[in-house]
């Protein structure tokens, strides 16, 4: 298995006790960053697109024995924590009565540019809280949301690592909590918990803790391979006491969502490159 975020799998991991699944919805660029992590930490996935398993053959190829191609409801009903790693307006379409007591990671985020949604504009929920609207049986955790696919694997290091960076997560049920954090810890990240849902604003994009922090420093007109080198590399870590002061420090957004003003033309050459033409075209 190749090495991934440049250190060796967790093998001393792979014992008896690691047979939890992890459900991933959504083949784009952050459902096979998590995909990567996981198989690397010794977890199966189940993965589910919109456009059918035939379309993530490859993908699946690539990760190995530990991976395989399933509906939305197979990977919901596999995974011992689910991943949302899909925009947040296709969790309208989602099974709702199928995810009953599942621990359930949000990745979505709430960008107005992809339409706008009234409840979350006026600040009614979080976007997350919208998510547990949404799927009212699950235990939603917010959580790997606030960096980039690119950054997931570059910033991944082993437990103990003096560069190991810190994720935060937000939700109401500790027992989901805990999960995801056990979660984060074998896939290279420490946890910091921002709170309840209804706190999980101050890791939405817009505030400090979000993307920003966890990328490293580059020209924003930049482009190039030399660019992309550098842009791919890890951020500077983000310790538990610089996460628990920059999710202190937030401020609510006014207007509520990300906007991608200021991105750098790297991520957007990478993004083009790298998503599928389905993907780009929406």
């Amino acid at each position: 298995m190749k090495p991934v975020g440049g250190f060796p799998p967790f093998s001393h991991r792979r014992n008896a006790k690691m047979t939890q699944t992890i459900g991933i919805i959504g083949s784009g660029l952050v459902g096979k960053a998590v995909a990567r992590l996981a198989t690397a930490a010794g977890y199966k996935v189940v993965i589910s697109n919109s456009r059918g398993a035939d379309t993530i053959k490859d993908l699946i190829e690539e990760l190995g024995p530990l991976a395989s191609a399933g509906t939305t409801e197979e990977a919901i009903a596999a995974g011992d924590i689910v991943t949302l790693s899909i925009p947040i307006a296709a969790s309208e379409q989602l099974p709702a009565d199928k995810f009953a007591g599942k621990v359930v990671l949000d990745q979505t985020n709430y960008y107005p540019a992809f339409g706008n949604n009234d409840v979350l504009d006026k600040g009614e929920l979080t976007s997350s809280g919208l998510i547990q609207h949404r799927l009212p049986g699950a235990k939603v955790v917010k959580g790997l949301h606030n960096l980039s696919w690119l950054h997931m694997k570059a910033n991944a290091t082993p437990k103990g690592s003096a560069n190991r960076t810190t994720l935060p997560i937000a939700g109401d049920d500790a027992g989901a909590k805990q999960a995801v954090t056990e979660f984060f810890d074998k896939i290279g990240f420490d946890t910091i918990d921002a709170g309840s849902l209804a706190d999980s604003w101050r890791i939405e994009p817009s505030t400090p803790i979000y993307f920003w922090r966890y990328a490293p420093t580059v020209d924003l007109k930049a482009t190039g391979e030399e660019a992309e080198r550098a842009y791919t590399q890890p951020g500077t870590p983000v310790s538990r006491e610089d996460a628990r002061r920059l999710i202190n420090e937030a401020k609510r957004p006014s207007p509520i969502g990300g906007t991608f003003e200021g991105m750098p033309q790297v991520h957007v050459d990478l993004f083009m490159a790298q998503a599928s033409a389905a993907t780009v075209k929406k």
